[in-house]
Order: C-alpha cells, then sequence, then structure tokens
C-alpha cells in the first residue's frame, strides 16, 4: 500500500496519503475530490567519507521521512 503525495487543484494543498487501488483521496483541507497525483522524489543520502581509507556509516532509519531525513515528507527535501 503505497504512499502519494498529492495536490488539489482547487485550493493547492499538497498532502500525502495512503492509498488502497486506485481510489484518489479528497483533500483533508478543503474536500476537493479531484486531486493530482505528484511525482515523488527519492531522498537519498550518501555521505562522503572525511578521511581517505576511513570507514563510511550511513544515517541510521530515524526522522519522519527518508533514512536519516528530519522532513516529514519528501516535499522537504528541494
Amino acid at each position: 500500500m503505497p504512499i502519494y503525495e498529492y495536490r488539489c487543484p482547487k485550493c493547492s494543498t499538497e498532502f500525502e496519503e495512503l492509498v488502497f487501488g486506485a481510489e484518489t483521496p479528497p483533500c483533508p483541507r478543503c474536500g476537493g475530490k479531484n486531486a493530482e497525483r505528484l511525482l515523488s522524489c527519492a531522498c537519498l543520502h550518501t555521505p562522503a567519507p572525511s578521511r581517505v581509507g576511513q570507514t563510511m556509516t550511513y544515517p541510521s532509519s530515524g526522522g519522519g521521512g527518508c533514512s536519516g531525513c528530519t522532513a516529514s515528507s519528501c516535499a522537504g527535501c528541494k
């Protein structure tokens, strides 16, 4: 069950929703029923080692978004 990002054409609100099948969720702000599904971006974090030969460590899977990201959605990774 994927989480999709949507934009309401009526009030321009962007929101995320867990979607079952092909249903389109109503806008949480105005109740509009014609939300457009947005192309989601992936948040990728690849840390650079601080010294040559040093073992790379990757961020933990904390935060609200992607691994090591503190944004609540990928919209915050702009």
